[in-house]
């Protein structure tokens, strides 16, 4: 081990990130699948950004929307896995300790504001399916902006004392992170204080943010089934049901991992190290690969202006 990993310091210039603690032989074959759902995310997110773009018939708030998370999902993806590749792939484990601050901050912050954006899409559906003639009106271009807006300035404004608490502690222990990047708690743990603040801030934030989020998608999807059974045919209660179940279906793919993987962090201590990271990887990773295919295999307009866009290029 090199002296700097061992010698006692408060200002790190920067941090050794160890990748998958006990899975060093394998991170080339990791490498594989992360790369591949890497490619998969910036290819699907970036075909609903010029399908929405291209077609004016898709600029309402249900599209509008849909792009704020594909930019999110691009930023989170980009966030970790470039620099992952590079543990991976060619060993370079240090990272600045602004840049371990900086890629904190993108990270947590725009895990909450990929939240509030799926708040902001089941409100859409509920104007949508329960108040239809009003949807376009209640939904303007600039309440849309607004909603978006509020969204981000959310996850920044809850997610900044992380950084400002970060920044702040004496790291006299060691510089080495058992990560493949810079997450808020195995980072905190690193200094030598009492961390308690921040530990309880990040679980405020994570329950906080969770238990809200989640209530008001619930009662919006209460309100929207209960819009649904009331239709009159089996047909019209399938047809718009199956509106909704793509948003149900990325909401599910953000929130089961992201829970699994934080309460597994913080509670699991039986968990290996390596399970945890892995995990930790997955629920950054798999959202925004699995959110591009699941709205184009369920919503028939991306799929028509997606088939329309490539045969209209191969014409």
């Amino acid at each position: 081990m090199s002296v700097s990993n061992t010698t006692h310091f408060t200002n790190p210039s920067t941090f050794i990130l160890l990748g998958i603690p006990g899975l060093e032989a394998a991170h080339a074959l990791i490498s594989i699948p992360f790369c591949t759902m890497y490619a998969i995310a910036i290819l699907g997110n970036f075909t609903i950004l010029l399908i929405v773009k291209r077609e004016t018939s898709l600029h309402g708030p249900m599209y509008y929307f849909l792009c704020m998370l594909a930019v999110t999902d691009l930023v989170l993806s980009t966030s970790i896995l470039p620099k992952m590749l590079s543990i991976f792939w060619l060993n370079s484990r240090e990272i600045n300790f602004s840049a371990c601050l900086i890629q904190l901050y993108f990270i947590h912050c725009f895990s909450v504001t990929e939240s509030g954006i799926f708040v902001a899409m089941a409100f859409d559906r509920y104007v949508a399916i329960c108040h239809p003639l009003r949807h376009f009106t209640i939904l303007r271009n600039s309440v849309v902006a607004k909603i978006g807006l509020a969204v981000v300035l959310r996850g920044g404004m809850l997610v900044l004392p992380f950084l400002l608490l970060a920044r702040q502690w004496p790291y006299c222990r060691t510089n080495i992170i058992p990560h493949s990047y810079c997450e808020h708690m195995v980072m905190v743990k690193l200094a030598c204080a009492d961390i308690r603040i921040s530990s309880y801030y990040g679980l405020f934030v994570l329950f906080f943010v969770t238990s809200v989020d989640v209530f008001f998608i619930a009662m919006s999807y209460i309100q929207i089934l209960r819009a649904i059974f009331s239709l009159p045919t089996k047909d019209a209660r399938i047809k718009t049901l199956g509106t909704c179940s793509s948003h149900l279906g990325v909401i599910l793919a953000f929130y089961i991992p992201v829970l699994f993987s934080l309460l597994t962090h913080r509670f699991g201590h039986n968990v290996p190290l390596h399970f945890h990271i892995l995990m930790a990887n997955v629920y950054l990773l798999v959202p925004p690969m699995l959110n591009p295919i699941i709205y184009g295999v369920r919503t028939k307009e991306i799929q028509d202006r997606f088939l329309h866009l490539f045969t209209h290029k191969g014409i």
